[in-house]
């Protein structure tokens, strides 16, 4: 197979992923991925050994394990689409990772500092008020809409799974505030000047630019990071990882472990306590 072949095939891969029932987001990530690999093979033979090589390359280019087990991922499922099964590999085995990375993390402080920088009343502002506050991914900030403001609550359809969302009152408030402002009388509520959805590069480009006024690390603003910050500030309030999974959209409560996973300083905080060093 040459490279030109994996190329050309991309665009049947887009449609195969789409009649899979992928998110848009998911289609793009997979198709980056796949012509990152393609790229790689420059037109060398597609082997399971060359598929593993590839993995095994990433590592050495100080990709974070999770990161090469999600390009894996992309490119099993390009092999999938072309009848190649036999040359798709093993993700790379990972430890459940016992606390996480706080340079990583963003914390409640740092979210006020966003906003902050980004006019308490604009409609970047109340964007990531909206993420923050309901935990809905970036790809369903489409299902907020006036009529969902009105009625509290927003029913979203992704990834064949329908669940309702209860939105703050004064969640809704604003946001039908910011709609009749921008003369928006129904529907989605976060539109470019155009009139047209926001898209997922113009929310993370967005929201990169106001880092450096609210001298927030640019490694952790990105709005996946907002949906971790609900994740965490729920359940902190609730203690009920069940109900965060249903509201998350997780069909596994071990998906949403990773959400609550301590900071290495609390970890060690509580190995303090344990007492066991005289």
């Amino acid at each position: 197979m040459e490279n030109r072949t994996l190329d050309e095939n991309l665009r049947g891969f887009a449609a195969w992923l789409r009649r899979e029932e992928k998110s848009e987001g998911t289609v793009e990530k997979y198709l980056r991925d796949a012509a990152g690999f393609a790229a790689h093979m420059g037109g060398a033979p597609v082997t399971k050994d060359a598929v593993a090589a590839w993995r095994d390359w990433l590592v050495t280019q100080g990709y974070a394990p999770v990161t090469v087990n999600s390009m894996v991922a992309s490119v099993n499922a390009l092999l999938r689409f072309l009848g190649r099964e036999d040359c798709r590999v093993k993700a790379l085995r990972l430890q459940r990772r016992v606390f996480r990375d706080r340079s990583r993390e963003l914390t409640r402080e740092e979210y006020g500092r966003l906003l902050a920088s980004a006019g308490g009343k604009s409609r970047l502002a109340l964007l990531m008020e909206t993420i923050c506050s309901t935990g809905i991914r970036v790809s369903e900030v489409r299902y907020i809409t006036v009529e969902a403001a009105r009625e509290g609550r927003a029913e979203i359809s992704l990834k064949g799974k329908i669940r309702v969302i209860l939105l703050p009152g004064k969640l809704c408030r604003k946001l039908l505030k910011y709609a009749k402002k921008q003369k928006t009388a129904s529907g989605e509520i976060f539109l470019t000047g155009n009139g047209k959805p926001l898209t997922r590069g113009q929310i993370w480009a967005e929201m990169k630019a106001v880092c450096k006024k609210a001298g927030v690390d640019p490694r952790k603003v990105f709005p996946h990071n907002l949906r971790h910050l609900f994740a965490r500030t729920f359940y902190r309030v609730t203690r009920d990882i069940a109900k965060l999974a249903d509201v998350l959209g997780h069909s596994s409560i071990e998906t949403t472990r990773i959400y609550l996973i301590s900071t290495g300083e609390e970890h060690a905080r509580v190995l303090d306590r344990l007492g066991l060093v005289s």
